[in-house]
């Protein structure tokens, strides 16, 4: 990564998505790592409308466009907008609900 990006505009990779774990819709999945941060992954994702689940990296995202649900087995749910700032712990099983292209920052930890 350049010294300064702009999260909107850079051209993120498709990534592929089970299907076993698309839940609804057709979403479609992307990516692209900035780098490494003190030995985190830096990088942006997003995830256009449907229902997917997954498991989880250890990882703290930004939100920063779209509107989603974040569920987890447990029963928690996260409303998702810009600006919601979320810690998830490796190995939770999630389920993402996205009504408008989801894009986010996030660091991951290995």
């Amino acid at each position: 990564m350049d010294r300064c990006v702009n999260a909107h505009e850079v051209v993120l990779a498709p990534l592929p998505l089970d299907e076993h774990d698309v839940l609804a819709g057709s979403p479609v999945a992307a990516a692209k790592t900035l780098g490494e941060f003190g030995g985190t992954e830096l990088g942006l994702w997003t995830l256009t409308a449907g229902t997917v689940r997954d498991v989880e990296a250890d990882e703290v995202f930004v939100v920063l466009e779209g509107d989603a649900t974040l569920r987890f087995e447990t029963g928690e749910s996260i409303e998702l907008t810009p600006g919601a700032v979320v810690r998830l712990h490796a190995g939770e099983r999630t389920e993402w609900e996205v009504r408008s292209p989801l894009r986010k920052v996030y660091l991951a930890g290995g």
